[in-house]
């Protein structure tokens, strides 16, 4: 703020010269910011956690987020979110996000992905592809706000809340408040319609004469979250489950030529749009390929060779949950309720029709492929 320059070049009441440097405070002053952000977030960790435990049915991603977007309006709570916690919350959204994502690689490895066959992995694709263009399209010519068509169609083509803070992420600008609340709406927007898919789906599985393998992939190619493609699938059987967790991750692999694709057009598009950028502008443009991405892909290489003994895949798999949880935390908290209203019918649409699309691309690729 442009108050707090002016104020930290006069010292405070008491104090002592010779005693800290301005560099030492400077330095404290970011943590400060952050702290009661960062603590509200692990409190909204631990009630999420808590809601999973009591009512296993409902993710702990798919929690925090709901958690996050009621702490926004509890009259109580709304001060604190809105105004010392915001920088925290901040920062979890999108750091915590990333630390989430690169871990999320240790759940995927090569061999899993070529011992599904080459159709398989192109029936994924094509999906992913399809969900992705039509989304982003159908966003566009909607007239949805901001970055929610792209956000949104990266939620459904990929893996849900993981992928939507992977893209937004990436657009370079964590302190602005209306990429925030695009950001939240477009996960809580995806993370119904992943958790209706757990009571919907299996409804289908008889009309669509699907058998539990048909089911799995059905399910792994069709449903946004890992979380919530295995809540489906087990109602089939352990069978469906795995063959469900396999294509899901098939798709989890996606993620990163998709968020080094982004990437890469966000680039052109911003030196197009800004030739007259000062020199520090042009520094503050995204790398090709972002840090956390690269990470994500060592993390798959890594679980390739089969160095990595189960407990500390186990472990990693707990971090990861609860990094996202708290991030998906913080995205809830920028959700503003009553401006959600003028773009609610619109997002509504597009988020049933997209559903169908992934839904219907997905049915197709697994009866052309078993």
């Amino acid at each position: 703020m442009a108050n707090g320059t002016q104020q930290s070049l006069s010292p405070p009441a008491g104090h002592v010269p010779g005693r800290g440097s301005g560099r030492g405070e400077s330095g404290a002053e970011p943590v400060r910011r952050n702290l009661p952000g960062l603590a509200l977030a692990a409190v909204g960790l631990v009630l999420a956690e808590g809601a999973h435990a009591l009512v296993p049915g409902v993710p702990m991603l798919t929690a925090a987020v709901v958690l996050g977007v009621v702490s926004a309006h509890v009259p109580g709570v709304h001060p604190l979110v809105r105004g010392r916690g915001r920088k925290g919350l901040a920062l979890a959204g999108k750091h915590l996000m990333r630390a989430g994502i690169v871990l999320l690689g240790l759940k995927l490895s090569a061999g899993d992905v070529l011992g599904l066959g080459w159709p398989t992995v192109a029936m994924v694709s094509g999906v992913v592809l399809a969900t992705f263009c039509g989304t982003w399209w159908l966003g566009r010519r909607l007239g949805l706000p901001g970055d929610q068509p792209l956000l949104i169609a990266t939620g459904y083509a990929i893996c849900g809340a993981s992928a939507i803070g992977a893209v937004g992420g990436v657009l370079g600008r964590e302190d602005d408040e209306e990429h925030a609340r695009d950001m939240a709406t477009s996960v809580a927007l995806v993370t119904l319609c992943g958790t209706l898919a757990i009571a919907v789906l299996p409804l289908l599985r008889q009309p669509l004469g699907l058998d539990p393998v048909q089911f799995g992939r059905w399910v792994g190619a069709g449903v946004h979250d890992v979380g919530q493609v295995v809540a489906t699938a087990q109602t089939a059987g352990p069978g469906a489950l795995g063959e469900a967790v396999m294509v899901k991750l098939i798709r989890v692999a996606m993620l990163a030529p998709l968020v080094a694709g982004v990437t890469i057009a966000h680039r052109r598009r911003s030196a197009h749009g800004t030739g007259g950028r000062t020199q520090a502008q042009a520094a503050r443009r995204p790398a090709p390929v972002p840090l956390f991405v690269l990470g994500f892909l060592a993390m798959t290489g890594l679980r390739s060779t089969g160095l990595v003994p189960a407990g500390a895949l186990g472990a990693a798999d707990t971090v990861q949950q609860l990094l996202l949880a708290a991030a998906l935390f913080g995205l809830g908290c920028a959700v503003h309720l009553p401006s959600l209203g003028r773009s609610g019918v619109r997002t509504a649409v597009l988020g049933l029709a997209s559903w169908v699309v992934v839904a219907s691309a997905a049915y197709a690729g697994v009866l052309l492929t078993t």
